[in-house]
């Protein structure tokens, strides 16, 4: 699919993604610039985690301008090796001196000079994949093999995630996935089907004793107050602070080790502290305005499936990303290991989200008709005609008006 040249990117998408990308650098300076004991004691000083950051933004910019670059017929191609490709890295985790082991979990990769978290690359790999698989011709919105092949999939990378154990990236791939076979219409019978099936799968994974104790620190946090409720209390009490217009940049108190992961998966919650209800809201529609780009790119790429779905399905990830994000920071879903996509401190994450909005933007130009192809082949179609009513001699006097060599390879 060749793009061209007289369009322009989605501007008003590219405006949205660099104002997250420079808000959120501000947000994990401001986040990290108090070297607490905690950071004292690891030797960390107040332009540490802001350095690496802005390194892997730099390296995240350069892979949004590579993948507007790439076409998206060669995104199709490498749907299916990608997958593959992803889902060798999230084995690697389990390989001694290449996976780490942080928290007790075991979700990175030695990558120097900094780690890598594959299940990002997976959830991306997923999308691209789905995209391919849904506009193939023989996919069936009404058949239950059609849906089954997707799911089973998704079963295997969420087996892999939860031997590590991610949550997190378990719930979010099954969501990403079951919004995308809902999008591509199919019956909403196998969607509530494979849902009762997981239903008492996910009530065993939920019953596992830290993850019941986060439920019930969940559903009351105050019980538990300096244990599992914590993190959650903290975090209300940053956005309670914050009142309307919030206590000022900078100025937040819970950073100062009272709110755990204040510079990644709690950052709304400081963001909402330091710029209060007016900060927060703006963040928030600033994702909600990133969706509908998304969706309005996916929407004028309707003509060709692969590119409706792939859009569409790179902003559904980003958006359901930071929906969690948003519900766990204000206690309306329980704890998750989620960064705010653009925003939190998070290489791999970032990394990921900014190869998405590559991509959007190349689809964004739009794809342009193959017109001097068609016309060949047309052309071709005729003189084939005439040739089987007038045959070759009659057709073409000396061999004149036949095709050239190579111009069936137009098609």
């Amino acid at each position: 699919m060749n793009m061209p040249e007289n369009q322009h990117y989605d501007r008003w998408l590219l405006a949205i993604t660099l104002l997250l990308v420079g808000f959120g650098a501000l947000m994990v300076y401001s986040s990290t610039s108090v070297v607490t004991p905690i950071f004292a004691r690891r030797n960390i000083t107040q332009f540490f985690y802001f350095k690496r950051h802005i390194l892997t933004l730099i390296i995240g910019i350069l892979f949004l301008y590579g993948a507007t670059r790439i076409s998206v017929h060669t995104l199709k191609k490498i749907a299916v090796p990608l997958l593959v490709f992803s889902f060798i890295l999230l084995i690697l985790v389990f390989v001694p001196k290449i996976g780490i082991t942080a928290g007790g979990a075991r979700r990175w990769i030695r990558l120097w000079p900094s780690t890598f978290q594959p299940s990002e690359l997976v959830k991306l790999a997923m999308v691209i994949f789905l995209a391919h698989y849904l506009s193939l011709p023989g996919y069936r919105t009404d058949s239950i093999f059609s849906f089954i092949i997707p799911i089973a999939i998704m079963g295997v990378f969420q087996v892999i995630f939860l031997k590590q154990p991610d949550f997190g990236a378990t719930m979010s791939l099954g969501l990403i996935t079951i919004v995308m076979l809902i999008v591509s219409g199919i019956r909403l019978r196998y969607v509530m089907s494979i849902t009762a099936c997981i239903i008492p799968i996910s009530v065993k994974l939920l019953m596992e004793p830290y993850r019941f104790k986060r439920i019930l620190s969940f559903l009351n946090p105050w019980q538990d107050a300096q244990g599992g409720g914590f993190q959650l209390i903290q975090s209300f009490i940053a956005l309670g602070s914050g009142g309307l217009s919030g206590v000022g940049l900078g100025e937040s108190k819970q950073k100062l080790s009272f709110l755990p992961e204040s510079h990644t998966d709690f950052i709304f919650s400081l963001v909402g502290e330091e710029l209060g209800f007016i900060g927060a809201s703006v963040v928030v529609c600033l994702f909600f305005f990133l969706f509908m780009r998304g969706i309005r790119i996916a929407n004028k790429a309707a003509n060709d499936r692969f590119t409706y779905y792939l859009a569409s399905g790179l902003s559904i990830m980003i958006a359901l990303q930071a929906l969690i994000n948003f519900f766990v920071a204000t206690g309306i879903a329980p704890t998750k290991g989620l960064p705010l996509p653009f925003v939190s401190y998070g290489g791999s994450a970032l990394l990921v989200n900014l190869l998405a909005v590559g991509v959007l933007l190349n689809i964004s130009r739009g794809v342009k008709e193959p017109i001097i192809a068609d016309k060949a082949e047309g052309l071709i179609r005729r003189k084939k005609a005439l040739m089987s009513v007038y045959g070759r001699s009659r057709a073409f006097p000396e061999g004149k008006g036949l095709p050239k060599a190579g111009q069936r390879s137009l098609r």
